[in-house]
């Protein structure tokens, strides 16, 4: 399994409407794509700031290649996300991941 993780920053005050707005974009897309084992979103307000990371789990390159485009290392934007990120991060990372469960 590939994790795909991206990065972002907002206002405090525009935290819940961009949430919001990654459920109905980058989370949606995801998950009509073969191949995606899920999605996790995380937020944070820090320093001014409302950090998300938004975790994506593949079967494969490939699956990832489906949803990203040939350039596997390039950020997915949409259109409003100009509106509320403070910065268009270029690239994503991808990690192996693994599961693990506690007792």
């Amino acid at each position: 399994m590939i994790a795909r993780v991206w990065h972002g920053t907002t206002r405090p005050e525009d935290a819940d409407a961009y949430l919001d707005y990654l459920n109905r974009t980058g989370a949606v897309q995801c998950r009509e794509k073969s191949g995606n084992r899920g999605i996790h979103i995380f937020r944070r307000i820090v320093d001014g700031k409302a950090e998300f990371i938004f975790v994506s789990l593949w079967n494969s390159m490939d699956a990832i290649r489906a949803f990203a485009g040939p350039d596997l290392e390039k950020a997915v934007y949409y259109p409003e996300d100009e509106r509320f990120l403070l910065e268009l991060e270029p690239t994503v990372t991808h990690y192996d991941a693994f599961s693990t469960t506690s007792e």
